[in-house]
């Protein structure tokens, strides 16, 4: 004889996990989502900076890393584009990943950039880069960057 309290609580158990799943993944898209658009807020700026925009996106406690070696803080990684030590005339940021683990999004895509940096002949990067976010506040804020050139 079939036991209904059981059927019926299996198929509870089964609903109940389905529609957790299901709202787990809406809400990983939608904070997925919520970091793609950060990410290119960032993008934007370092093509062209303002001041008070890159506030908004970047931890007082930024750790920024080029490629180069150079770790930048907040107001050196600000001052650095607004002087034009640093000058993006495009960029394009291509195979992009984004992992959302709690509180925080890691970021990786390649960084591929037209630049004209002060005192520099117009130059490129090819980069892959690893951004961490962090939210804070229900906005996601940049506290990390580490850039390294494509081995060719």
């Amino acid at each position: 004889m079939i036991n209904h309290y059981s059927v019926f609580r299996s198929i509870f158990i089964l609903i109940s996990f389905l529609t957790f799943n299901i709202s787990n993944a809406f809400a990983q898209g939608k904070e997925e989502a919520e970091v793609a658009k950060a990410v290119e807020a960032l993008r934007v700026q370092l093509v062209d900076p303002q001041e008070n925009e890159l506030s908004k996106l970047v931890s007082k406690d930024l750790s920024y890393g080029h490629s180069n070696g150079l770790v930048e803080d907040q107001a050196t990684f600000t001052a650095s584009l607004m002087s034009g030590k640093f000058n993006f005339q495009k960029i394009d940021l291509t195979e992009q990943t984004i992992k959302i683990t709690g509180d925080a999004a890691i970021v990786r895509h390649v960084f591929t950039a037209e630049t004209l940096d002060a005192g520099k002949s117009p130059g490129s990067a090819n980069l892959k880069v690893l951004q961490v976010w962090h939210k804070q506040g229900g906005k996601w804020i940049l506290i990390a960057r580490q850039a390294v050139k494509i081995a060719v």
